[in-house]
């Protein structure tokens, strides 16, 4: 599979580096240079430096050939942004954006990034369920 990630931070490594040895086809798209230090010496896929917003950018990591992108830069924004550009404008059949921002979920649907996942909801679920699963039975 073709998949192209933007933001290259801790999850964006982490992403790239596993799909990456699943034997997927990555491209990995960050605006610092150093962060691109997180992949490895192993990383076997490509690296372009610029911004996940820049149409000639994400045509440099192939998104015209893309079957997936994931937008997991810092900010909301730009992953709603780089995430509608890559839906509307080059048409990957498969993409997620993550938000951390759990009230701007409905904004990122009303753009029809119907697939986004919220590291805020994700966390107060799963402490939700240590902490219920784990409370003493009165």
């Amino acid at each position: 599979m073709k998949i192209v990630i933007v933001g290259c931070g801790r999850l964006g490594a982490h992403l790239a580096r596993r799909l990456d040895s699943e034997g997927h086809d990555i491209t990995i798209i960050d605006r610092v240079s150093e962060a691109f230090g997180r992949l490895g010496n192993d990383f076997q896929g490509k690296m372009v430096l610029g911004t996940g917003i820049d149409e000639d950018i994400l045509r440099r990591a192939g998104i015209e050939n893309a079957d997936a992108f994931v937008a997991v830069t810092n900010g909301d924004n730009t992953n709603a942004m780089a995430s509608e550009i890559a839906k509307l404008v080059f048409k990957v059949p498969h993409v997620v954006a993550r938000l951390y921002d759990p009230i701007r979920e409905d904004t990122f649907h009303t753009l029809g990034l119907m697939e986004t996942v919220c590291p805020t909801i994700i966390g107060s679920d799963k402490i939700c369920e240590l902490i219920m699963n784990g409370a003493p039975k009165k």
